[in-house]
């Protein structure tokens, strides 16, 4: 019998290791053992999750692959797929920042090009503690550095994301990214372990001990033994993935591959065990065989090794020695292993004994899926009630706090870390609402963008997850593109308190239904749990990374005005809304109130009225409107064209001030047009029953709004450019010439 110790440290329950020896039918060995802790963990396992997740839309009209593979993928026309997915790997770069969040990048590469995809973008999402303070700082630059060093040295463009600071974050971090490829929908490739007596070949680099229990870890809370988990983390080699994406391809392209996985979390485990329960067979292997790093490895640390860049082949037996050929080409490990079988089992030899027999059914297909109680948190009434603080008197003085806050001001210190022009397709530059990539000679593109508001997701779990959903659509609809597809990564505390389970079943319906409102199909994605340290979670923070068609590329908007004497229009209804709001968190440190209302059906029809004026060629700018509202998205227009140009506008609406500046209600977006097009976006916005006006001009070199006939800000753009490139909260109170 197993004692407690060893089944805690191996985040195992004894009711769970009652039903492993149930179904494999007697005592598991330290190795086995090993195993199912790994593959039921809940990264792997999905355990607390898989009841709720059964709630997504998974079906789509340009869906080819959804949930269950390496990554989803999309038709995209013209012969053309789209495969993409997003991961998280925030403990790892908690413990590590740097080789945490490189191999964070290496892994979800790996997913893509497993499919036969060439990947072409990476996009990431972060989530820091503030940072002015020094171990933050640290952090963040450790992860920044980590995704530049291995994304710029493997040759992918990093062409978007976000970046944001809350003291949740302070002692676990976020870390989450998203890749794209693109591949012939007719040559995909699936993880299957078909044909008995088929090669199953190991290839690329050497085995190691890095990343062992890496899976396990981030199944757990994070406490004062954190330091200790640093051998958990894996080590990555951009060059190495460099070549062994060369190499696959070039093997999958002579048609030489069955079946093929990524040796991700859980390493050679996850491989062989999810390869041959998916195809409906087993698979036997010799242990002694697999290329090493260090010496004197036992069948434990191989078997759960998260060591980076190895893949798991299956081929027939007639095509191994050209496989070989080519991945020795690439200087990479190609070693025959071991064969396919039809008994189901997972058989592994070590020196001559067989020190694994399992059932890979048991492993990958009959983890416990827990049905967790959930509660309303207690804090919820009382942080929804928001009694509104007194507007201050010097509104300017705001606008500028707003324009240096972290959260809003300008990231180019963190994209120009990233190459984001190499392969040569990206159209438009980070910093707009979303990132657009060219499809060589085609007329038509790809947009695609990350969203979430972690603040709306704390004070209202549901509706922060609509709010995700609909404000990446915009975003994409500020491009001219329709939404294809999502992938979401759903980042919240322990599962097993039951206020963190009510956060996470609420944002999860919150996005089904605003997935089916928006007809786009979830195709995968990532549940990382346990984002705890010392008893303090994260905000809920579900991270939604959605794909779009853009018709005809060459009408796509600029994120910034072009030029002078241009109309500003419009889109969608100010309220008075300022719960969740940036500005009450910034100004009056209130972290209260409910999120702004979502309409879908109004939504959609804004991002239909915007998507229809942008492809008539009618529109030269679009924004849209989110984290510290109209006001400062006026200003972004301002500051994100080739060259700053100021605006004057105007605006009668019955609300108070601050909440037409600085709120943050849904559905809306800025166009800004020549004047011989206004009419007709004006009049393609009554046909859709879109509220649509005129609100000002572009020019000058200043920004100037008024509300009822007074003139509420007034700045100079290079006083307002400066304290939005600069990014000091507390820039306001600087002297202004």
């Amino acid at each position: 019998m197993i004692d407690a110790k060893t089944l805690a440290d191996h985040n195992l329950t004894r009711e769970e290791y009652d039903l492993i020896v149930k179904l494999i039918g007697r005592e598991p060995n330290l190795t086995e053992l090993g195993i199912f802790s790994v593959m039921w963990s809940e990264h792997c396992g999905y355990k607390s999750s898989r009841v709720h997740l059964k709630k997504f839309p998974t079906r789509g009209k340009h869906l080819i692959q959804g949930p269950g593979e390496n990554a989803g993928v999309m038709d995209i026309g013209d012969g053309l797929a789209v495969v993409f997915k997003i991961e998280s790997h925030n403990h790892p770069s908690y413990i590590e920042p740097y080789q945490g969040a490189a191999t964070g990048v290496g892994g979800i590469l790996r997913d893509i090009f497993t499919m036969g995809a060439r990947p072409v973008a990476v996009l990431d999402s972060l989530r820091f503690g503030p940072i002015d303070e020094p171990r933050n700082r640290s952090i963040m630059d450790g992860v920044v550095s980590g995704i530049s060093g291995y994304g710029n040295s493997f040759g992918v463009p990093t062409v978007g994301g976000e970046v944001y600071f809350n003291d949740c974050y302070a002692q676990n971090p976020l870390v989450n990214v998203c890749c794209l490829g693109l591949a012939r929908k007719d040559k995909l490739f699936l993880a299957r372990a078909h044909g008995p007596g088929n090669a199953v070949i190991y290839v690329g680099a050497k085995t190691g001990r890095d990343g062992i229990h890496g899976a396990t870890m981030a199944s757990a809370e994070f406490g004062e033994e954190t330091e200790h988990k640093r051998p958990n983390v894996q080590v990555g080699d951009p060059f190495k993935e460099k070549l062994l994406l060369e190499a696959c391809l070039e093997a999958m392209s002579r048609n030489l591959i069955i079946g093929i996985q990524d040796m991700g979390a859980a390493g050679l485990t996850c491989s062989t065990t999810e390869m041959a329960a998916k195809a409906g067979t087993g698979m036997e292997i010799n242990l002694d065989l697999v290329p090493q790093r260090e010496a004197g490895m036992n069948p434990y640390e191989i078997m759960l090794s998260e060591s980076q860049e190895r893949m798991l082949i299956v081929a027939e037996p007639d095509k191994v020695e050209e496989l070989q050929r080519i991945f020795n080409k690439w200087d990479l490990d190609a070693v025959v292993i071991g064969k396919v079988t039809g008994d189901g089992q997972l058989k592994a030899y070590f020196q001559g004994q067989l020190v694994i027999d399992i059932p890979v059914e048991a492993v990958v297909d009959l983890c416990p899926a827990y049905r967790r109680p959930a509660a309303t948190p207690a804090f919820l009434k009382k942080a929804t009630r928001l009694r509104l603080p007194e507007m201050p008197s010097d509104l300017n003085q705001v606008f500028l706090q707003l324009l240096a806050s972290p959260n809003i001001a300008d990231k180019e210190w963190v994209f120009r870390q990233y190459d984001h022009m190499v392969q040569v397709n990206t159209m438009v530059l980070p910093g707009a609402d979303a990132a657009v990539l060219r499809l060589k000679g085609l007329k038509k593109g790809l947009a695609i963008t990350l969203d979430g508001n972690s603040l709306y997701t704390y004070l209202n779990p549901r509706k922060g997850g609509q709010i995700a959903v609909a404000e990446a659509c915009r975003n994409l609809a500020c491009a001219g593109a329709a939404p294809i597809g999502v992938t979401n990564c759903l980042n919240f505390g322990n599962p097993e308190k039951p206020e963190v389970m009510w956060q996470f079943k609420q944002a999860v319906e919150g996005i089904a239904e605003a997935c089916r409102q928006f007809e786009i199909p979830v195709t995968g994605g990532n549940v990382s749990f346990y984002n705890e340290t010392e008893g303090k979670a994260v905000y809920p923070t579900p991270v939604l990374g959605i794909i779009g068609l853009v018709e005809n590329t060459s009408l796509v908007p600029a994120a910034g005005f072009r030029a002078a004497g241009e109309t500003i229009i419009l889109l969608g209804e100010n309220k008075a809304e300022l719960g969740g709001s940036e500005y009450l968190r910034l100004v009056f440190s209130e972290e209260k109130g409910e999120p702004p209302t979502l309409n879908f059906e109004k939504e959609k029809r804004v991002q239909e009225c915007c998507r229809q004026a942008i492809m008539a060629g009618l529109v030269r700018t679009a924004h849209d409107l989110s984290e510290g509202g109209l006001a400062l998205a006026l200003a972004e227009c301002s500051f994100k064209g080739q060259r700053r140009i100021g605006f004057q506008v105007k605006l009668n609406d019955a609300i108070r001030t601050d909440a037409l500046l600085f709120g943050e209600s849904q559905s809306r977006i800025i166009l800004v047009a020549r004047q011989k097009n206004v009419r007709k976006i004006l009049a393609l916005a009554r046909k859709m029953k879109v509220p649509a006006r005129i609100i000002g001009q572009t020019g000058g070199r200043k920004m100037v709004i008024w509300h009822r006939k007074k003139k509420v800000i007034d700045q100079p753009l290079d006083l307002g450019f400066r304290a939005w490139k600069n990014a000091i909260p507390d820039y306001f109170k600087i002297k202004k010439n």
